[in-house]
């Protein structure tokens, strides 16, 4: 090492990258995910289910109104929803693993109440819910799943995509 070497400053270690915030809408997404499972395992009462996510951390950060939506909703229209879904998974839905149902059902939900969340958005944290919490290839059958169903209950909005 000559002296110049010896008296340069150590170069400063890379900032580390934080993992990218998640929005509320995400963190909506995720808790009505896990109350759905709760209620697809259990058959516990929604507003129980509901008491029971809003202790958990982290909630206080989450879209409020949207888990509302999400949890209450699927669990009210889950039979409708499972009659858009059986048209396009390969089983009954009963007889799917629980976090891709509640996934599904949650994607359906958006799909068919949330108008002003574009279709590909919808299937996007669908799968993003998917890959978080299910099984190691669930996030490549929501996304099949899904799109088919989106052409069902979005057919102009896919149209013009496509």
């Amino acid at each position: 090492m000559t002296e110049a070497e010896a008296h340069k400053p150590a170069a400063a270690a890379p900032p580390r990258k934080r993992p990218p915030q998640k929005s509320s809408r995400r963190r909506a997404r995720e808790f009505a995910l896990q109350g759905l499972y709760e209620w697809l395992i259990s058959g516990s009462e929604a507003g129980l289910i509901d008491a029971h996510m809003r202790e958990q951390d982290g909630f206080d950060k989450c879209d409020k109104a949207h888990f509302d939506l999400l949890l209450h909703g699927c669990i009210a229209e889950a039979a409708e929803l499972d009659a858009v879904l059986v048209r396009h998974v390969d089983r009954k839905t009963s007889h799917l693993s629980p976090i891709e149902h509640g996934v599904l059902l949650i994607g359906v939900y958006e799909l068919r109440h949330c108008i002003a969340i574009p279709y590909r958005v919808a299937i996007n944290e669908a799968v993003e819910l998917a890959k978080a919490f299910g099984g190691t290839d669930g996030h490549k059958y929501v996304n099949g799943v899904l799109d088919k169903a989106a052409a069902d209950l979005r057919p102009l909005e896919v149209q013009a995509r496509r």
